[in-house]
């Protein structure tokens, strides 16, 4: 298995561990806070009986246990109503007001507000329809702090969930730097002894056959050759741009890929000023321009027309390559800069990868994909800072 496959997995379980945690809490606290609402409704029932049987009682009944129950309620905050709406008693409220009358303002009005949310006991007097009062009752701190808990807890768990991911993200990124870094160095010193061996080798050939042409381009493959090769062994640290002129280097670039291109495929540069001056390590820049121009290349199948354009803006200088090619499916777009990730038979799905590496790490800049679609062909877009 990939470790990007094993990554997405595990970001994946960690979201379901989240959702789990998050729905479980949501639960569970709905249970408790409902069997909590049903038993404070009984113990208010409980209260109002007591509060019926103290207004009926006479010189006779005994009210020790009425007072007892009345009593006991240190927890749930009460209002009792008249018929007509006034405050007859109240019990756990602090009612905030400069006087007695304001006070009882602000009591009959959240008093109101219970008995329109339904949260009352009607008491009737002597079985009177039109005589009664209402005992409004409101939830209690437990229970509105029960209420908040599974959000607490969310707040909590989630950070942690983060964190972790972040954590997984960060250590899989510096292996994969240290992959990239070590591979890089690897290639660059198995590459050397066989270069070196090439560049000895046309030697003689150009003193035998000095005036064959092929042994020209031959030299010019293996000094582009050494040049892979040191841009392998710059991999991993940080290179030093310097001004370069933008419009030779991508010329160049397609100088070299259209010698070797389909004599189908048409090569053309746009470049709206005649010099374009940005900071870049040249070598390494020019490798990500020739990996464009291959993929487009390939992706033409031997006809179409290749475009390559630097544009000079106001903060930053922009570089597409454009091709007539058979384009990028939809659902590929997202993944075509993941390392692994290949739509050729034979590819290993790096060159985007490490292309996107030198724009972004070592160039501090951007590349995407502009636009793309089936049949259509595709552009690339390069954005560096001036």
């Amino acid at each position: 298995m990939q470790w990007t496959d094993r990554i997405r997995r595990i970001k994946i379980g960690l979201l379901a561990v989240a959702v789990v945690i998050a729905a479980g809490s949501l639960v569970v606290s709905h249970y408790l806070i409902r069997d909590m609402e049903r038993e404070e409704r009984s113990k208010m029932e409980v209260w109002a009986e007591a509060m019926n049987a103290l207004n009926k009682a006479d010189e006779t009944t005994d009210l020790s246990l009425v007072l007892k129950v009345l009593n006991s309620n240190h927890t749930i905050p009460v209002i009792v109503l008249d018929n007509h709406g006034s405050v007859l008693t109240y019990r756990n409220i602090e009612a905030d007001g400069d006087n007695r009358r304001t006070k009882n303002s602000m009591l009959s009005e959240r008093g109101r507000r219970l008995r329109d949310e339904g949260r009352y006991i009607r008491l009737h007097i002597d079985g009177s329809d039109h005589a009664f009062i209402d005992v409004c009752y409101d939830d209690s701190l437990m229970l509105r702090r029960l209420a908040l808990y599974p959000y607490v807890q969310l707040a909590v768990v989630l950070p942690f969930l983060g964190v972790a991911l972040f954590a997984l993200l960060a250590s899989k990124r510096a292996e994969q730097n240290r992959v990239w870094v070590g591979l890089s160095k690897e290639t660059a010193h198995q590459l050397g002894t066989p270069i070196s061996s090439l560049m000895a080798w046309t030697e003689i050939l150009k003193e035998n056959y000095p005036d064959d042409t092929l042994i020209g381009e031959m030299e010019h493959d293996v000094r582009r050759l050494q040049l892979v090769a040191d841009r392998f062994s710059k991999i991993g640290s940080i290179p030093e741009p310097v001004p370069t002129n933008l419009n030779s280097l991508l010329r160049n670039a397609a100088d070299y890929m259209e010698r070797r291109m389909p004599a189908g495929i048409t090569v053309t540069c746009h470049f709206h000023t005649s010099e374009i001056i940005v900071p870049l390590n040249a070598s390494l820049f020019e490798w990500v321009v020739e990996n464009l121009c291959k993929n487009a290349v390939d992706a033409m199948n031997g006809a179409g027309r290749l475009t390559l354009m630097a544009e000079e803006q106001a903060h930053r200088v922009v570089v597409e390559v454009e091709d007539t090619g058979r384009g990028i499916r939809k659902k590929d777009l997202r993944n075509v800069f993941r390392p692994g990730f290949t739509t050729k038979p034979r590819g290993w799905g790096l060159g985007l990868s490490l292309a996107r590496r030198i724009v972004e790490e070592y160039h501090r800049g951007r590349i995407f994909v502009k636009s793309s679609a089936p049949g259509h062909g595709t552009t690339f877009r390069i954005e560096l800072r001036k």
